[in-house]
């Protein structure tokens, strides 16, 4: 049994994406597009995001910074007097900025949680109001398998990225109950080819998430191998764990 109501037909559905100025944001938009949704664009970089919109007849590009909680009010009210509701809104915002120990710096981890985890706060308690009022509708958070372990050079990263799993199933069981559907999206190693498989493009990406949102899953994880991979070194006892996720960081 799904844990969510699936997503199959995107016939006019109201989608907002925030982050899809790029990568697997831009390539849900152009794949929703082709599905028949109506589509919002929002971003950081306005000259990207508008290059995307562009692309895409009928789509809005509204620009934005998800770690400013004070721009996503009237970008909302924006869209409600556009639409009048909101069926889906993507959260793919995020910073994937490499951060070591001996590089540490406290302004690039606050970057990075304020981007990655504070962002995604700030996105759904601004649209939450309006999904309850309705009654339905869905969130969908792309976060990262760097979530499940801690790794070199990802410290921030990881460490927001943790954050987000853990706030998307905390949400997944408040909301659930009243018909509003939570997806969390974990690529594991996005756009970095693995020992003997194919780079997963965005396009690939997309296409999976799109999948797992019509299957009405609730974690959608890929790629299959990476992720159960990281999933059993959770399972080792910590000395092992710990040798084996050093040699997952050196390949």
């Amino acid at each position: 049994m799904p844990l969510n109501t699936p997503i199959r037909d995107w016939q006019d559905k109201r989608v907002w994406i925030v982050g899809a100025s790029c990568g697997i944001g831009a390539a849900l938009a152009e794949a929703l597009a082709q599905r028949g949704a109506q589509l919002a664009l929002s971003g950081r970089r306005p000259e990207r995001l508008r290059a995307v919109a562009s692309r895409i007849p009928g789509s809005t590009a509204i620009p934005l910074d998800l770690s400013r909680a004070n721009s996503l009010l009237p970008a909302l009210l924006q869209l409600l007097d556009q639409w009048g509701g909101v069926d889906v809104v993507v959260f793919n915002a995020g910073s994937a900025e490499p951060l070591s120990a001996v590089d540490l710096a406290v302004e690039g981890a606050r970057i990075a949680f304020e981007i990655n985890l504070i962002g995604v706060v700030n996105g759904v308690a601004a649209v939450l109001p309006q999904l309850l009022q309705q009654g339905a509708g869905a969130i969908v958070i792309i976060g990262s398998a760097a979530g499940y372990r801690g790794q070199p050079s990802a410290l921030a990263f990881g460490a927001s990225k943790a954050g987000v799993i853990n706030f998307a199933e905390g949400l997944y069981w408040e909301l659930m109950p009243r018909g509003i559907g939570v997806f969390l999206a974990t690529p594991g190693f996005y756009g970095a080819r693995e020992r003997g498989s194919a780079r997963i493009s965005a396009i690939e990406a997309a296409r999976r998430i799109l999948d797992g949102i019509a299957r009405g899953r609730f974690e959608i994880s890929f790629p299959r191998r990476r992720i159960l991979s990281m999933r059993w070194i959770r399972l080792l006892p910590e000395r092992v764990s710990m040798r084996v996720l050093g040699w997952f960081a050196r390949a």
